[in-house]
C-alpha cells in the first residue's frame, strides 16, 4: 500500500533557513542531522504502529521457534508406535500453529510497508519542501535529474531504513538467540559449538562490509550523476540534432555508463562476497550438526526426533542470517543515500527567512527603493554595484540595458530569489530581508517571455493550486484578457488538462495565461521582461492590452528590449556592466540632449541594446 496522506501529523525537520530575529543574516552552515536522529524523528509518529508490528514479529519468531518441536514429537511418538489418534493431534497442532504463523507474517509484511510508506512519504514532502525553499544559486549548480535522484531516488534507497528496519534486525537477532537456546537446552557442548559458530560468522562479516560500505555510496553518486546527464541530454535534443552532436553525446553517454558500471559491479561483487561467505559458512554448520545429531544419537543420548530438529534449528540460523546480511546490503546502499538526504537537509537558504516578519503595505501599488545594492554569486564576480533608484507608488520603470548588464538580477532580487550582499531593497518602505519570503512573493509579479505550464487543469495552472480562488474570478480575468472564448471552446472548461509545456497552446495563449496568474494574484508590483518579444503584430497587439490593464494603477518595472515598450514608462533606468549609468522621468532624459537615453533612442534601441 502507498498511503500518500500520514494518519497524523509529521513531525518536519526544523527548517535550517530560518533565523532566530527579524534582522537581516547570512545563514551558517546548520550541522547535519545525524542518520539515528533523522530516522527516529520520521518513526515517531507511527510509536503506535511500530508497538502492534513488534507484538506481531515477537508471535512470529515464538512460533518459528516452537513448530519443530511438533515435527520432532510426531517423529519420535511414530518410532515410538503410538497411537494414530495421538499422531493426528499432533498433525493437527503443527497445522494450526503453521497457519497462525503465516497470518502472523502477513501481518508483519503489511504494518511494515504501511509504516515504510507513511515515512518515506513525509520524508519526502519535506525535502521537496526544503528544495522549493532553497535559492536559485543552489537550484543553478543542480541539474533536474539529480534533484530528482536526491528527492525520490535516494529516498527509496532508505525505505526499509525508514520502517520495521530496526525491528526485523532485532527480531533477527532474537531468533538467533531463541536457536542457540534452544540448542544448547539438547546439549551444552552443542549450544557452545553453535555460539562459536555465529561469532564466527559475525567476524567474517565485519571486515567485508567495511569495504562495501564506501563502494555503495560512490555506486549512489555515479547513478545520480548519470540520471542528471540523461535529463540534460534529453532536454537538449534539438540543440544536439542541429548541431550534429549525435556522435559526441553518443561517446559521453557510452563514458558515463561505463563509469557506471565499473563502481555499480564493484559494489555488487563487494556485496555479494557476504552471501558466498554466508553458503561457505552454513555449509560448514549443516556438517557440524549432522555430526553432533550422529554422536549423540549412537551414545542414546537423544532421540531421532532431536536429531532431525538439531538439523531443523541449524537451518533456522540461515534464515536470520540471510536476512541480517540483506539488511546490511541495505544498509551499505542507504549509506550514500543518508548521507545526501541530511546534507540537503542541512544546506541553507541565501534567502534567509526570518520568524517575525514584517508586513508589506496591503496598497495596490508599492513604492520601490534601492540603496546602494550591490551583489554577487558565491564564487563570481560582482553583478550589480551600488546601484541606488527611487519609483514612487504607481510609476512604471523602464530598465535598459545590454545583456549581461545586470537587469534580470535586479528583477530577482526584488522578488528574494536572491538577497543583495550589500545595501537594501525596500517595498513600501520594508526592507525586504524583514518581510517573509511568502509576503514578498504575494506582491509581487514576475511576467517573462518563458511561460512555465504544468501538466494539470487550467484552473490550477492559473491558480497555482490555490482552491481558494473562486472560479468565477478565474473566468473573469480570463474574459477580461480576451480569453473568453477560448475558455468556452476547452472541453471541460476550467478542468481541462493541459500538457505540459503548453503543449496544444499557441505562444499567445501560454503568455495571456502568465498574464491571468499575474491579476489572480493581485501583486503591488509587477515586473515584465518584453512579454511579447517574440509574438507576431496581431498575438502582440492583444499583449499590450493585457500589459496596460495589468499596471494599470500599480507599480511596474519593464524589461526593454525594443523601442516600442519604452512609451509606457514613467523612469528610466539604464544599466551598464551591473552599475547605473542614467537614471531620471523619461520625458526629462528625451529632452535632454546629452543624456544616454536620448542617445539610444537616436540611434535605435533595438540595435544597441543586442
Amino acid at each position: 500500500m502507498n498511503p500518500t496522506t500520514p494518519a497524523q501529523p509529521l513531525t518536519s525537520p526544523t527548517p535550517p533557513h530560518r533565523t532566530t530575529s527579524s534582522s537581516p543574516r547570512t545563514p551558517d552552515q546548520p550541522t547535519p542531522p545525524t542518520a539515528r536522529r533523522l530516522i527516529r524523528q520520521y518513526l515517531r509518529p507511527h510509536h503506535a504502529r511500530i508497538t502492534v508490528l513488534a507484538v506481531l514479529l515477537l508471535g512470529h519468531i515464538g512460533l518459528q521457534l516452537g513448530i519443530p518441536q511438533f515435527i520432532r514429537a510426531f517423529i519420535d511418538r511414530t518410532v515410538a508406535g503410538a497411537p494414530p489418534s495421538a499422531l493426528v493431534g499432533i498433525a493437527v497442532a503443527f497445522l494450526g500453529a503453521a497457519v497462525v504463523n503465516e497470518l502472523l507474517s502477513a501481518a508483519v509484511t503489511w504494518m511494515g510497508q504501511d509504516v515504510r510508506w507513511r515515512a518515506t512519504n513525509a520524508l519526502r514532502a519535506d525535502l521537496t519542501r526544503h528544495a522549493l525553499r532553497l535559492d536559485l544559486t543552489f537550484h543553478g549548480a543542480q541539474t533536474p535529474g539529480k534533484m530528482i535522484e536526491r528527492l525520490d531516488g535516494d529516498v527509496t534507497e532508505l525505505s526499509n531504513l525508514m520502517s520495521d528496519y530496526a525491528l526485523r534486525a532485532a527480531g533477527n537477532v532474537l531468533t538467533l538467540v531463541g536457536v542457540l537456546v534452544l540448542l544448547a537446552r539438547e546439549d551444552g557442548w552443542l549450544g557452545l559449538a553453535f555460539l562459536g559458530f555465529v561469532l564466527a560468522v559475525g567476524a567474517t562479516f565485519r571486515p567485508i562490509a567495511r569495504v562495501a560500505v564506501p563502494a555503495w555510496t560512490v555506486s549512489r553518486e555515479a547513478n545520480s550523476e548519470f540520471i542528471g546527464f540523461i535529463e540534460e541530454r534529453l532536454h537538449g535534443t534539438e540543440d544536439i540534432r542541429a548541431a550534429g552532436a549525435v556522435g559526441w553525446t553518443m561517446a559521453q553517454l557510452q563514458h558515463a555508463t561505463g563509469r557506471m558500471m565499473r563502481v555499480e559491479r564493484r559494489a555488487s561483487l563487494l556485496g555479494s562476497s557476504l552471501w558466498m561467505a554466508t553458503v561457505v559458512l552454513f555449509t560448514a554448520a549443516h556438517a557440524l550438526a549432522l555430526g553432533f545429531g550422529a554422536r549423540l544419537y549412537v551414545g542414546g543420548a537423544i532421540t531421532i526426533g532431536t536429531v532431525y530438529l538439531i538439523f531443523h534449528y541449524t537451518e533456522m540460523l540461515r534464515h536470520p542470517f540471510e536476512m541480517l546480511v540483506e539488511q546490511l546490503q541495505d544498509l551499505q546502499r542507504a549509506a550514500g543515500s543518508l548521507k545526501r538526504v541530511t546534507e540537503l537537509l542541512a544546506t541553507p537558504s541565501r534567502e534567509a527567512d526570518v520568524d517575525a516578519p514584517q508586513r508589506l503595505p496591503a496598497t495596490r501599488a508599492l513604492g520601490v527603493r534601492c540603496e546602494a545594492v550591490g551583489f554577487h554569486y558565491p564564487d563570481g564576480a560582482a553583478v550589480l554595484q551600488d546601484v541606488s533608484f527611487d519609483l514612487p507608488p504607481g510609476r512604471v520603470l523602464g530598465l535598459l540595458g545590454r545583456t549581461g548588464s545586470g537587469k534580470s538580477t535586479l528583477a530577482r532580487l526584488l522578488m528574494r530569489l536572491y538577497d543583495p550582499t550589500s545595501g537594501v531593497i525596500r517595498l513600501g518602505e520594508i526592507d525586504t530581508r524583514t518581510a517573509a519570503l511568502a509576503a514578498v512573493r504575494a506582491r509581487v509579479a514576475f511576467v517573462t517571455q518563458d511561460v512555465q505550464l504544468f501538466s494539470a487543469t487550467v484552473r490550477d495552472n492559473l491558480t497555482l493550486f490555490d482552491h481558494a480562488i473562486p472560479d468565477a474570478r478565474v473566468a473573469d480575468v480570463l474574459a477580461s484578457l480576451g480569453l473568453g472564448a477560448w475558455l468556452e471552446a476547452l472541453p471541460d472548461g476550467l478542468d481541462t488538462e493541459l500538457q505540459t509545456g503548453g503543449g496544444g497552446l499557441s505562444a499567445g495563449e501560454a503568455q495571456l495565461l502568465a498574464f491571468a496568474r499575474a491579476f489572480l494574484k493581485d501583486p503591488g508590483l509587477v515586473i515584465l521582461d518584453e512579454a511579447s518579444a517574440r509574438l507576431d503584430p496581431a498575438t502582440e497587439q492583444r499583449i499590450e492590452v493585457a500589459v496596460d490593464r495589468l499596471l494599470d494603477g500599480r507599480t511596474g518595472i519593464v524589461i526593454a528590449h525594443r523601442l516600442g515598450t519604452v512609451h509606457r514608462a514613467d523612469d528610466i533606468l539604464i544599466l551598464e556592466d551591473g552599475r547605473v549609468c542614467e537614471y531620471g522621468d523619461r520625458a526629462a532624459l528625451v529632452a535632454d540632449p546629452t543624456s544616454r537615453f536620448r542617445a539610444l533612442l537616436a540611434t535605435g534601441l533595438e540595435e544597441v541594446l543586442a
